[in-house]
């Protein structure tokens, strides 16, 4: 019996694979991407301005976090409230978007194996 006289059921049961019970890229993708990155991320953090200077500017931040987060941590480490402006930058260029990851910005932006935040208390470029 050829496949052109065969009942469709036939033909597409064995040609087609069930989405249900197969795996493909496209799911191992998706697992993959799932996955918490818990690898860990070199920041150093500058004073610009008048921002007071931390006696510790080198921490280790976990890579899956969001910018927001280090600006969170930031906050916390200099006392500041949330009312209290802050302006971060990169590399003394530009502001992060806050739903950024430290793992983009520290695989395109990052200097000597560190991640260089500015940050001040008045907005200290454009």
């Amino acid at each position: 019996m050829s496949t052109a006289n065969a009942p469709l059921s036939d033909v597409f049961s064995t040609t087609l694979p069930n989405p249900m019970t197969s795996k493909g890229p496209a799911i191992d993708a998706l697992e993959t991407y799932r996955k918490k990155d818990s690898s860990k991320v070199v920041v150093r953090f500058k004073a610009v301005g008048n921002a007071p200077i931390m006696k510790q500017n080198f921490y280790k931040i976990t890579a899956a976090n969001r910018f927001q987060a280090v600006i969170q941590f930031l906050r916390k480490e200099l006392g500041w409230k949330a009312a209290d402006p802050l302006f971060t930058y990169i590399n003394l260029a530009f502001s992060p978007a806050p739903d950024d990851t430290v793992a983009n910005l520290y695989k395109c932006f990052s200097t000597d194996g560190h991640l260089i935040v500015n940050y001040s208390s008045t907005a200290a470029w454009g």
